[in-house]
């Protein structure tokens, strides 16, 4: 078990930069830019004068006339110019094909049936299906095609109760990190009348005999706030079945600490709730324990200060099993006895050179995922830590999900890889894993070749870097390259399939993804060495990539493409910046491109873990040193771009992307096109359907096509 955290972004200065004057034009070129009102506003930090003539763009375009307008006028530039592109049209058949096949999740069991999802080719969204039994038939429970004109009303987290007869559900609506909770009866497929609003980062755990469920949520927002305001004050509530949501019991909350979060986990007996509480995205945690069957709900505080990471495995009555990095950057596993006066942790496997990436416990076993040089590795344990073996795994690719419960002799865990869709194995100790469920392919796997190669940053620290291509392709050819990263929060970028990278790469265009520090694949080390002041490692690593790949002849001078999301997004905003010269393309996605002003919106302010706190003035000196909004530089050639976000993203709110894109469209940055793409009735990236993304990748992939030179007709 794992609790839902907010690992989720999803994320040199020109002298000038800082205190760049409004009303810059840029030389004439051949796209003519929508005019951008700027406003004189200027403020001091730190001693430095900060120009920011766009402010006005942050407002929410739901709610400002002028701003709404804006997008408009920019989609139409952009839309005119896709429309010219060679190939979109035949891109966008590609990745219809190659998304035919089905999506798989894992299954839960509860009560004998079993719960999983499928998104087949041609379905917007997945579907969730329930059998009797783990080889029984299937029927649909609940397909969310029904929501939704647009398809962009999803199912996200979900959970049976105990016995299988009743499913709280969460709805997601236009790609909003807001959720609203449902609960279904199983048998008959009724939707009960219960309603809970304004969940948001939250899991959903059922209490014993079906009393109810907890839930994460935050106050409802003012009206206009829900897109926009700090997210504050988050508590854990129950909702006893078939009651009102204004009846519901708080369970925990910190009003005298408003800024952590609270998430709920439950042990598969049920006889412990853990409740994990962060105050940002970083891996420290407090731990409180609530005993099910004592006579009140009382906390007892397990783990105090906020210093390591806690990951509950899970627990068979008082003895509990969790992951953490105390004393073990790399992470190790522990066990407590919960009936002491005073707990401890004793340790049952010891850190190793590799980083634990997930446990479960399936009847007498431990089975860990480790991360071996961002490939995954399934390792067997017995309870008290003596290694007993490795399973077989298809190849150098990812396990996605691990579910097991001591409890239970089976368990389920899938697996991917940049050729492979997910595949479902079911385990059992007394075997090897054995496939439970496969997609029918729409390629051969064994045409794409993935390989892996280091390379040396600018410290001289190695970098691991994966590249696909089509087998028998000529590595040293220079093809049109698109080199993927992120390097932010602790979060591991592994081998993935994804239809809109494999369209690329068989269209002949070689994929390259770097794991730059920042992100987890060789545990706290390598996040820290990317993060805070450290931040400037992860723009050298993604840089000293595409140096690798033009030294070594894998692309050409004009024919590298770069793609980052999120806090990745950032990064591309950030190296373009540095280094215009080196890149011939580039998509930022949902990008954090104010460094200053951050933390002021929505989920923002969690993610000083890892940018720091723009009031304090050593971050604040260290994010204006590559913050992309503040650091373009006007009398520069830069590549072609790419900016897109989304109406309803509440996570990296749009603002960012539409003054980022404004400065650059205002300041004399070269001829190549600099376009912004703004889907409406869409967020973050989870919940979107399978129709916008396709339309929105066919028209990227085609942008960056026609930068590098890639034919998408032949």
């Amino acid at each position: 078990m794992r609790s839902l955290t907010i690992l989720t972004l999803a994320l040199g200065l020109a002298a000038n930069a800082p205190v760049l004057a409004a009303g810059h034009e840029n030389k004439e070129s051949p796209l003519t830019y929508p005019e951008t009102k700027t406003v004189d506003v200027v403020e001091e930090q730190f001693g430095e004068y900060i120009s920011d003539p766009y402010r006005w763009l942050e407002n929410d375009v739901r709610e400002d006339p002028e701003v709404a307008d804006w997008v408009k006028a920019q989609n139409a530039v952009t839309d005119a110019y896709l429309e010219t592109l060679p190939g979109r049209d035949s891109l966008a058949q590609s990745m219809k094909e190659l998304f035919d096949y089905d999506d798989l999740g894992i299954p839960v069991e509860a009560g004998g049936k079993y719960f999983y999802e499928r998104k087949s080719g041609g379905q917007n969204q997945a579907v969730l299906y329930v059998r009797d039994g783990v080889d029984g038939e299937e029927r649909v429970l609940i397909d969310p095609a029904t929501w939704s004109d647009d398809g962009a009303t999803a199912l996200a987290n979900w959970k049976p109760s105990g016995d299988g007869s009743l499913l709280a559900y969460a709805v997601q609506d236009g790609g909003s990190d807001w959720r609203t909770l449902k609960v279904l009866d199983v048998e008959t497929g009724e939707v009960k009348a219960d309603t809970v609003e304004w969940a948001k980062f939250t899991d959903i755990v059922w209490m014993p005999k079906n009393i109810g469920f907890l839930y994460s949520r935050y106050p409802e927002p003012g009206e206009g706030e829900a897109f926009q305001s700090t997210n504050l004050n988050h508590a854990i509530y129950l909702h006893p079945v078939g009651n009102d949501q204004a009846k519901d019991i708080k369970v925990f909350a910190t009003p005298g600490q408003p800024e952590l979060n609270h998430f709920a986990e439950l042990t598969s007996d049920k006889e412990w709730v853990m409740i994990a509480s962060a105050s940002g995205t970083d891996e420290r945690v407090e731990v409180t324990m609530i005993k099910v069957d004592a006579p009140e709900l009382e906390t007892r505080k397990l783990v105090s200060g906020f210093d390591h990471d806690w990951r509950l495995i899970d627990g068979v009555g008082d003895t509990l099993y969790f992951e953490t990095n105390k004393d073990a950057p790399r992470l190790r596993v522990v066990k407590t006895d919960m009936s002491a006066a005073e707990p401890e942790f004793t340790e049952v496997i010891a850190e190793s050179d590799a980083v634990i990436n997930g446990t479960m416990i399936v009847g007498d076993r431990l089975v860990v995922s480790y991360l071996v040089d961002a490939k995954s590795q399934l390792s067997t344990f017995d309870l008290d830590g003596k290694a007993l073996g490795t399973l077989n795994l298809p190849g150098p690719g990812q396990v996605t999900s691990l579910s097991g419960l001591m409890k239970s002799e089976e368990g389920f865990f899938s697996f991917q890889s940049f050729n492979r869709p997910t595949t479902v194995f079911r385990y059992e100790p007394s075997s090897e894993p054995t496939v439970w469920a496969a997609p029918s392919l729409p390629f051969d796997p064994d045409t794409v070749e993935v390989t892996q190669r280091f390379y040396e940053s600018k410290d001289g620290t190695k970098i691991p870097m994966f590249l696909v291509h089509m087998k028998g392709q000529d590595l040293s050819a220079g093809a049109p390259t698109m080199l993927y990263g992120y390097g932010g929060f602790n979060i591991s970028v592994l081998p993935q399939y994804k239809p809109a990278w494999m369209a690329w790469i068989k269209a002949g265009g070689v994929f390259a993804s770097a794991n730059l520090r920042g992100g987890g694949e060789y545990g706290k080390e390598w996040h820290d060495a990317g993060r805070l002041q450290n931040k400037q490692n992860v723009f050298d690593d993604f840089i000293a990539a595409g140096e690798y790949l033009l030294t070594m002849g894998v692309t050409s001078q004009n024919g590298l493409a770069i793609e980052g999301r999120s806090n990745g997004g950032m990064l591309i905003g950030a190296v373009m910046n540095q280094r215009p010269d080196l890149f011939t393309a580039g998509h930022a996605a949902v990008g954090v491109m104010d460094m200053l002003r951050f933390d002021r919106f929505t989920a923002g302010r969690y993610w000083v873990d890892d940018y720091g706190y723009p009031d304090k003035e050593q971050d604040f000196r260290t994010q204006l040193a590559y913050s992309p909004y503040h650091n373009i530089k006007g009398g520069i050639d830069y590549p072609a771009l790419i900016v897109s976000t989304a109406d309803t993203d509440d996570r990296v709110v749009p603002g960012h992307s539409f003054k980022y894109t404004a400065r650059l469209q205002a300041l004399d940055t070269g001829d190549k096109p600099h376009l912004i793409r703004i889907e409406t009735r869409a967020g973050h990236g989870s919940g979107k359907p399978t129709d916008k993304v396709i339309e929105e990748y066919s028209d990227i992939y085609a942008f960056l096509a026609h930068a590098t030179g890639l034919n998408l007709d032949k």
